[in-house]
């Protein structure tokens, strides 16, 4: 069981304050939804978590398994056992997928030797075309089979903990089944732990959230159960501004 506590978050960006005292917990095999209207923090969210440089954390922790993230390094968070897919995947020229796979599960202690075939199932378990898996990370992809390399990677890397960055975000109908899914699955196959933003409800329909979380003006303003999301795709955001003001 691993467990990623948030308590008190308040980060900044040049001087202006994102993030005001969030509070959040996400343990093994939990699907905890944030959503919130533009602006509210929810990538900000994300950056600090996994350390991006430019995010100023000015009070609160955050610890994984009890440990301090915060006192880390970008890479020393993933090794940790952190992951991020992130909204606009990054293209790294001349590296390819399986380079990088096989430095980080090396770096986590992990066995190598059958990374091919690891990958190869991967791939053909989110309909992810193999040769793609070939060419340089992300580049000349769309932006459905660039998060269906993200949705690749973390389940080879098999984190302990998964920050979703608006996984929807330009997916079409079959893309965002096949990626959703597959998070969904690793969270009952690996107990992962999965935080994930998100605008939209169609997301939460294949990737089932045990939880959601409202975060408006970078706070969470409200939580509930599964029908939350159904309460605000009805309703919208500005039925919690009282609840935020």
């Amino acid at each position: 069981m691993s467990t990623l506590d948030i308590r008190g978050l308040h980060a900044e960006v040049a001087g202006k304050e994102i993030l005001r005292g969030v509070d959040l917990t996400v343990s093994s095999g939990e699907v905890h939804a944030v959503m919130g209207p533009n602006g509210a923090g929810k990538s900000t969210l994300s950056a600090v978590i996994m350390g991006k440089p430019g995010y100023k954390v000015t009070a609160g922790s955050v610890t994984l398994d009890g440990r301090d993230v915060l006192a880390l390094s970008t890479w020393e968070r993933a090794v940790a056992g952190l992951h991020l897919v992130m909204q606009y995947p990054t293209e790294v020229p001349g590296v390819q997928v399986a380079d990088v796979l096989s430095e980080a599960l090396a770096s986590r202690g992990r066995d190598t030797s059958d990374m091919g075939a690891l990958i190869a199932r991967e791939a053909a378990r989110i309909n992810f075309d193999e040769d793609l898996v070939r060419r340089a990370v992300n580049v000349d992809l769309s932006g459905g089979e660039k998060k269906r390399n993200e949705t690749m990677q973390l389940a080879v890397l098999k984190p302990k903990i998964a920050i979703l960055d608006e996984l929807d975000s330009g997916l079409d109908i079959d893309a965002l089944r096949d990626c959703a899914r597959r998070v969904e699955d690793a969270t009952t196959e690996d107990g992962l732990g999965a935080l994930v933003i998100t605008h939209y409800v169609r997301l939460l329909e294949e990737l089932k959230p045990d939880h959601v979380h409202i975060l408006a003006k970078g706070r969470i303003v409200k939580s509930g159960g599964p029908e939350l999301a159904d309460v605000l795709e009805r309703d919208g955001y500005a039925a919690f501004a009282p609840v935020e003001a």
